[in-house]
């Protein structure tokens, strides 16, 4: 992560982000969510959309979506193969 004094590339990211598969569809997916809440003029502050079915999972609006906090709406810890840990495992 970059030091505050760190300029970012934003053309490096944006690059970055065109490579992986599905990230603008999942991005606009998440977008169109949020304006679909906005539009409902629900409160959104200091809350997250979250989806019921994730979409890195093939998740979408259709599955449904609802408002969370952002701790609750975060990622899961990973194994070093980018795999979600098991609430189980003991091996850290």
């Amino acid at each position: 992560m970059p030091t505050p004094k760190d300029k970012r590339n934003y053309k490096h990211e944006t690059a970055l982000e065109k490579k992986r598969p599905g990230a603008f569809a999942d991005r606009m997916e998440r977008q169109r969510a949020r304006r679909e809440l906005d539009k409902k003029g629900v409160d959104r502050t200091g809350k997250d959309v979250s989806h019921k079915k994730a979409l890195s999972r093939g998740g979408s609006n259709k599955d449904g979506y609802f408002l969370d906090t952002k701790k609750n709406n975060g990622s899961y810890a990973r194994t070093k193969n980018h795999k979600p840990k098991s609430l189980y495992d003991t091996k850290g």
